[in-house]
């Protein structure tokens, strides 16, 4: 996957909208009750990074991010200021946030994620894109020293450790991360005096499989 290992400027996405998808097919039979499907395992996030412009120096640096992109053609990181930590929005990241996963005496490369739980159910999304620096990681309930005790691949959200944990013994983490994006389309089309007028481009953005 062709990809830059670089943040669209947060000071334009903080005003961006957008979120996540799902794709739920739905069938309604002849006595009027519903059957309900989806082919996607996880949601899909969506972004509008155009609504975020405040003046024509913005503009400028969106078109310099754009075409460093290519427009499709190369990923890049996006800061969701809605969801963007391993904990609550008001807390700061801890190294029991979240269980990325049980040992079993061999593995010591556990993939960062992030659970979502409501009434009984949860939903266990794949983090990629950790922030490099972010990462706080704990075995057994300690925390482990980074460099010391586990490494991080910031490009792949992969945790390993220099041990293996033992058989049952917990493995989580708390991280900040970035959502791996890229334009969803190929143009930007903007008039300086629509813009001064109001007028804000549309500057679609959307998640990308990893």
């Amino acid at each position: 996957m062709a990809f830059h290992e670089i943040r669209f400027p947060t000071q334009l996405s903080f005003g961006s909208v957008g979120g996540p998808e799902r794709l739920t097919e739905i069938v309604t039979l002849a006595n009027g009750h519903e059957e309900r499907n989806t082919p996607w395992a996880h949601s899909r996030r969506r972004y509008d990074a155009g609504i975020g412009m405040r003046s024509l120096d913005d503009l400028a640096e969106l078109i310099a991010f754009f075409e460093a992109r290519r427009g499709r053609l190369y990923g890049f990181r996006w800061k969701d200021w809605t969801d963007h930590l391993s904990c609550a929005p008001s807390a700061q990241p801890g190294f029991e946030d979240q269980l990325i996963g049980t040992g079993d005496g061999v593995t010591v490369a556990f993939g960062l994620s992030k659970t979502y739980t409501s009434g009984g159910e949860s939903y266990v999304r794949p983090i990629s894109k950790p922030v490099g620096g972010s990462v706080r990681v704990g075995v057994g309930g300690s925390e482990l020293v980074e460099g010391a005790g586990f490494s991080v691949d910031v490009a792949t959200g992969t945790v390993t450790l220099d041990e293996a944990p033992g058989i049952g013994v917990a493995v989580t983490a708390g991280f900040t991360f970035d959502v791996p994006v890229r334009f969803d389309a190929d143009a930007i089309r903007i008039s300086a005096a629509s813009f001064q007028a109001g007028e804000v481009p549309d500057v679609p953005v959307v998640e990308l499989r990893t």
